[in-house]
Order: C-alpha cells, then structure tokens, then sequence
C-alpha cells in the first residue's frame, strides 16, 4: 500500500551459501501491530537485522522503503535517526550503567516521572531499578523487560521487536501484551517476532515464516490457526514441510494470502 509506514519488496539474502531469506514481501502501517509468526530458525531475526540494516545483512536482492523512502543501502543510524529502533532477541548487557541512565539515553521524556512510568509498564518497580546497574546481576527476564521499557520510551516510529517474550514468565506476558499495545495508540508501529502463536492475538494483521519465505499472510486468528495445524506438528520433522506436499486450496485457510 503505498501509504505504509514500512515496504518490503522482494528481500532476499544469502549468507556462508546458505539461502536465509527468499524474496520476503511485507508492510505495516503506522501504528499497526503485525506479527511475523514462525518457528525457530525460520529467518525471522535475519529479516529483523536486515530491515535495521545489520552489518552483514545487506539484501542480494530487493529494496526496503520507510516513509516513502529507499533505504536499502541506509547504514542502521540513518535508519535509527529516520525512527526505527530494533529490541534484540538477547538484550545487551551494559556494565556500570544505571538502568535509569539506560532508559534516558534514547527516551523522549527524560523525566525522572516517565522513565518511572516506562518501568512500570513492563511490571518492574522503579524504586527497587532506576539505580540498580545494567550488568550480568539482572536475569535474563529483567533485561528483556528493562529493554522493553526503553524502546517504549523512545516513541520511535517503527519498533522491531524480536522475540518479547523470551525469558519473561507468564505472569508479566500480560503486561508485555499491554505495553506493545499502549506504543500502537501513541502512533508507533510494531513488528512483533515471535514462535509464540498465543502473542498473535495482540496483532492488527500477521504473517507466517517458513524457511526464509513468508508463505502466508492476513488475519491474525486465521494465520495462527494454519500455524498451529500445519507448522507446529512438523517442528521436528526432517524433509519437505508438510504445507510444501498438500497446499490445495482446502488446506489454506480462507481470506490468509499463500505465496507461491
């Protein structure tokens, strides 16, 4: 659509010989919450790193637009300066750094109030983690969360999420659920990657992964489905997916677009 905040058309990359992503197509609207949905090793963090322009994850093939404009060959500070930001899958570890410092270096209200506001959002006390250290003496939950909490803050205009749910227990899923919503409404749009079918319900639209290969798109309860009866029973299977030997049209759901 030509007024999408984000256009993906036709990336491929290769990388050691090995074809990791295979003319992946996509687009997301400002303030859209989409869900690309697939199981481990499927190319959903390279597509990631190559969206925000990872050295090394320049695409062979395709071009990559943001608010209208070709950064394909963008470096990833052009591509942080024009509002894109990436949470990673393992987030970084920031010795001698005060979680607070952490969170005020990118925020767009350095208030000691919002950065308060933007930990409690992920569930975490202020009180008990402004001025505790960014180091190896917090779990991998409490960094994955305290991440969160600073790309909230930043109010960029796209935020690629990989994997938000990693490490955090069930009992702060909810609270990670209503943050990514709570950065839509204020007018950021969400990339959220994910293995987890049951994150898909927070999504505006969605997208399955396979291989390198985005093989459908289109509503999120309907990708999630197809994910659930054909993706997950074959996690451990060798050989040919099984939606590569029967993809008829009875066995793709109705309304969710297939690549071919």
């Amino acid at each position: 659509m030509s007024d999408a905040l984000l256009r993906v058309e036709d990336v491929s990359l290769t990388k050691e010989g090995y074809r990791i992503l295979n003319r992946v197509n996509l687009s997301i609207q400002p303030g859209e919450v989409h869900c690309l949905l697939g199981l481990n090793g499927s190319g959903k963090s390279s597509l990631a790193y190559v969206l925000m322009g990872c050295s090394g994850y320049r695409p062979d093939s395709g071009r990559i637009w943001f608010a209208g404009q070709d950064i394909t060959d963008f470096s990833i500070t052009e591509r942080a300066r024009l509002g894109m930001t990436l949470a990673w899958q393992e987030p970084a570890r920031f010795e001698g750094l005060p979680v607070g410092a952490y969170l005020a270096l990118g925020a767009r209200d350095r208030s000691p109030a919002a950065l308060a506001a933007s930990l409690e959002a992920v569930a975490l006390a202020p009180a008990a983690y402004l001025d505790r250290p960014a180091n190896h003496s917090l779990s991998g939950g409490e960094r994955k969360r305290i991440e969160l909490a600073a790309v909230a803050a930043m109010c960029s205009r796209l935020a690629i999420l990989d994997e938000p749910d990693s490490g955090v227990d069930a009992l702060t899923l909810g609270d990670v659920a209503s943050l990514i919503r709570k950065m839509a409404e204020a007018g950021t749009a969400v990339l959220l990657i994910t293995h987890r079918d049951e994150m898909v319900t927070l999504a505006d639209s969605a997208s399955l992964m396979c291989l390198g290969s985005i093989i459908c798109q289109g509503d999120p309860a309907q990708v999630r489905d197809f994910y659930g009866r054909r993706c997950r029973p074959h996690a451990g299977a060798m050989g040919t997916p099984a939606w590569e030997r029967a993809r008829s049209a009875e066995e793709v759901p109705l309304n969710v677009t297939v690549s071919q």
